[in-house]
């Protein structure tokens, strides 16, 4: 449904932040993109939904395309039309309008109001608690409200493609496995996602495929099943040495100069 090829981003004419990077998500798939600060993680979601403009950034390389269409620099309007719709990082919910005009928002592209009380009463339904708050402040809802609220406003464009990136920072716990039980349930029924964390073992306990990011180049990707597994993934993201051992985190993140990653 999406593959992303060869990309290279820019930012101010300077800074190259993706160096060659591909990725593709699969139809009815989730996909886990895994890495540190800094990685280039959020950089790409920009790149696929049209909002590297405002950061001053732009794609130099490569291609980006969703169901077969390509939507390199398109329009970021134009993009969430096409089935595709992103929840950014610390939420950036409307603080000051209330939970029901928060969903509303989301539905601006759409046209047909009976498709868009469809939408309306199937978050409800997935975010029951978003249904008892409907008339609140969204600024005074609890953390993990306020991420069901940045889903459930993604949602209401009714995307086929939806980008989580870090829906589970900041939140405690309990509150993770709720956000990572309702991305498996929106998964059932249907629905691409492209989840980009820190929190690996929340993201590849529900995706079918991993990819990680290194300075802006997949230096690593297969199975979920098999990245969880992996010693060095397992050392790094977990701080589990393979030999049980306790080591300083410099010496975790000696993994980044193994070549076989990049072979």
């Amino acid at each position: 449904m999406l593959s992303v090829s060869n990309l290279e981003v820019v930012y101010d004419d300077v800074v190259l932040v993706l160096r060659g990077l591909s990725i593709e998500v699969p139809a009815g798939g989730i996909v886990a993109l895994l890495g540190a600060n800094g990685a280039g993680k959020t950089t790409l979601l920009r790149a696929v939904t049209g909002l590297l403009v405002p950061h001053r950034g732009r794609i130099t390389k490569g291609t980006v395309r969703f169901d077969g269409t390509d939507i390199t620099g398109a329009d970021p309007a134009q993009v969430v039309r096409r089935g595709v719709a992103q929840v950014m990082e610390a939420r950036r919910i409307f603080a000051e309008m209330t939970v029901d005009e928060n969903l509303r928002a989301g539905a601006h592209t759409r046209r047909s109001r009976v498709e868009v009380k469809e939408s309306y009463a199937r978050v409800l339904d997935l975010f029951p608690i978003l249904a008892s708050r409907r008339r609140s402040t969204a600024g005074y809802l609890s953390g993990g409200e306020q991420q069901m609220l940045a889903i459930g406003r993604a949602l209401m464009a009714a995307p086929r493609l939806l980008l989580l990136d870090e829906p589970s920072l900041g939140l405690a716990p309990k509150l993770v496995e709720q956000v990572r039980d309702i991305v498996a349930q929106i998964n059932a029924q249907g629905m691409s996602v492209l989840l980009v964390e820190q929190n690996a073992v929340m993201a590849l306990s529900i995706a079918d495929h991993g990819y990680v990011l290194e300075v802006g180049a997949v230096v690593r990707d297969g199975p979920a099943a098999e990245l969880m597994a992996d010693d060095d993934i397992r050392e790094f993201y977990l701080g589990a040495p393979a030999d049980g051992s306790r080591r300083s985190f410099a010496e975790v993140k000696s993994y980044r100069r193994k070549k076989r990653w990049s072979a």
